[in-house]
């Protein structure tokens, strides 16, 4: 489980298992059904992109997103 601090730190692990998978932005962002532009900026980390998407991507990157008390 990786701490995220930013809107970056999600977009490296979003990056790092896209690859692990083995799919192009392109790819993914077909199954996922958002376009190429949100995938991309979405792996460099721009503060501004959908909440909710990026939640969508991770979801169907079978991964989670948790919010933890400290």
């Amino acid at each position: 489980m990786e701490r995220i601090f930013s809107a970056k730190d999600i977009g490296t692990i979003v990056r790092a298992e896209r690859k692990k998978l083995g799919m192009t932005q392109a790819e993914l962002a077909l199954n996922v059904g958002t376009g190429i532009r949100f995938i991309s900026d979405l792996e460099r980390g721009k503060p501004t992109v959908q909440f909710d998407k990026a939640v969508h991507v991770l979801s169907m990157c079978a991964m989670d997103l948790y919010a933890e008390k400290r």
